[in-house]
């Protein structure tokens, strides 16, 4: 469960109160939010395909910027749809584990930023990279970012 403190600042960089459980994993010097990882489920029992979410500044903005110059074709038209689909598969497959084993409800599908293939969000692969996971997207985004 996140502090008073993580809720707080959470929902002031989201602009609304969240909707569902979630722990900060990566945070900036100062401990501010950078990124969070969702539960599978969110309060009222709603999917949350997003694992892992970026929700700190500036990170966000530079991502944003990114997509906005075509980054999202960009990424696809260089990274490997196998290695993009084995990522897809693995993230599914963790956000997949943390659901309680007597949710019978409706469940996430797809894999990073819910899709099963390509590329939807660099958000989305930026944040699982930065958490430590094996994004060729998310590395693809951190390698663009540091040209800039």
């Amino acid at each position: 469960m996140p502090s008073a403190a993580d809720r707080e600042a959470v929902e002031a960089l989201l602009g609304r109160p969240v909707q569902g459980d979630f722990e900060v994993v990566v945070r900036h010097d100062d401990g501010s939010p950078v990124v969070l990882c969702n539960a599978p489920l969110l309060d009222d029992g709603t999917p949350m395909p997003t694992r892992y979410w970026l929700v700190g500044e500036p990170e966000r903005t530079l991502v944003s910027r990114l997509e906005a110059d075509g980054g999202v074709r960009a990424a696809e038209a260089e990274i490997d749809p196998e290695v993009l689909a084995d990522a897809h598969r693995r993230y599914a497959a963790e956000r997949d584990a943390a659901l309680p084993l007597t949710h019978a409800g409706h469940r996430p599908s797809g894999g990073v930023g819910g899709t099963r293939l390509g590329v939807k969000c660099l958000h989305a692969h930026y944040a699982w990279h930065l958490a430590g996971g094996d994004d060729p997207v998310g590395r693809w985004v951190a390698e663009r970012i540091a040209e800039a």
